[in-house]
């Protein structure tokens, strides 16, 4: 039997922006300390990350963070101990403010902070264990131009992926101005990770009609990730791009094969309205185009399996935040997808993340 590493698909690192002396050489206090909700957070460009109040709000600060995993959040030696604990192999770190990128309005300065991001997590954190941390580049979608080229000096220095917002303000992913830039994704073979994240304001389909945390995390990634794969799949940029592989992140999975069903319903009887949409949903997922992550509590494993088959499976454990079953959160996903067989358990644990970030 083929051994499979474990690959934790969607872990973070608390960012350590003192360390980004380039991006504070061009932009002189372009980060200080500011209070939302009578908390210390981020002000970025007139904006509060994570805002703690108002509609769409985010994570409160004091509760952020998995406890048990508080020391792995920022120390790469703690986190590589956690690992070796847990039996990860491989964890794939993407960031927590980097996700608001897309959020900022001066293109320049979040090239900029593209740039700084990534030379750091690639640079600094990476570089401490390179064959079991692996790098999300982020990119500024503001300037499209400037995206590809990050995105391609980026994959140099070691990434293995790009994230993207399920949206970017008024505009979804399948806008035309955006299709450069997945082109691009594609012919590089990157990976592009749809990440969401409330309070980092991002329009939030849904969650942003509600000011109580609880209400928009329940909400902000199921619904997030609905209206991205709906972009993607009935705008035709999959249909365009074959070759380009996207993975739908943090809304667990109950939700897909339901999704797939309902999508089918209008590409059956309404393709009138659909023109760049030339596949079934399923087909999708299929060809390995589509993949989604699953955590140690997901319950719906085998009714996914049944209807959509193993491959577009693929394990995080969110590390460190409050969410994340940290420690046992290994033991538990095994538990819970044991019935599946041991072959679909490699995949899913491991094996399809491999694929996904062209690892294997």
């Amino acid at each position: 039997m083929t051994v499979r590493p474990v690959v934790d698909a969607d872990a973070h690192i608390n960012e350590d922006v003192t360390a980004w002396r380039a991006l504070h050489e061009r932009h002189p206090g372009w980060v200080q300390a500011g209070t939302s909700g009578g908390k210390l957070v981020a002000p970025v460009d007139g904006k509060l990350y994570p805002a703690q109040e108002g509609p769409g709000c985010g994570v409160p600060i004091d509760s952020a963070t998995n406890p048990a995993a508080a020391g792995g959040a920022a120390d790469v030696g703690v986190r590589l101990r956690d690992m070796d604990a847990e039996g990860i192999d491989v964890q794939v770190l993407f960031g927590g403010l980097a996700i608001g990128i897309t959020t900022f309005s001066d293109a320049g300065f979040a090239l900029d902070f593209a740039q700084a991001f990534n030379d750091w997590v690639l640079g600094d954190v990476c570089a401490a264990d390179p064959a079991r941390l692996k790098g999300v580049a982020t990119v500024p979608l503001q300037d499209v131009d400037g995206a590809i080229a990050e995105l391609a000096r980026a994959q140099k220095a070691g990434a293995v992926a790009v994230t993207v917002p399920p949206t970017l303000g008024a505009r979804n992913l399948d806008d035309p101005s955006l299709l450069p830039f997945f082109e691009a994704a594609a012919d590089h073979g990157m990976a592009v990770a749809v990440h969401g994240a409330p309070g980092m304001n991002l329009t939030m389909p849904g969650a942003d009609r509600f000011s109580n945390y609880a209400q928009v995390h329940c909400l902000s990634f199921p619904v997030d990730q609905m209206v991205a794969f709906t972009a993607l799949t009935t705008g035709g940029v999959l249909d365009r791009l074959p070759d380009l592989r996207v993975a739908f992140l943090e809304a667990g999975v109950g939700w897909v094969p339901y999704f797939v069903h309902r999508l089918h319903e209008h590409y059956e009887k309404r393709a009138e309205l659909l023109p760049d949409m030339k596949s079934q949903p399923r087909d999708y997922l299929d060809r390995g185009q589509c993949f989604f992550t699953f955590e140690a509590e997901e319950d719906m494993l085998e009714p996914y399996v049944e209807r959509l088959g193993a491959d577009s499976l693929i394990w995080a454990s969110d590390y460190p935040h409050w969410d994340s079953d940290f420690p046992g959160t290994v033991e538990e996903a095994r538990t819970r997808a044991a019935g599946l067989g041991e072959d679909v358990v490699g995949r899913i644990m491991g094996g399809n993340a491999l694929r996904l970030y062209g690892l294997a």
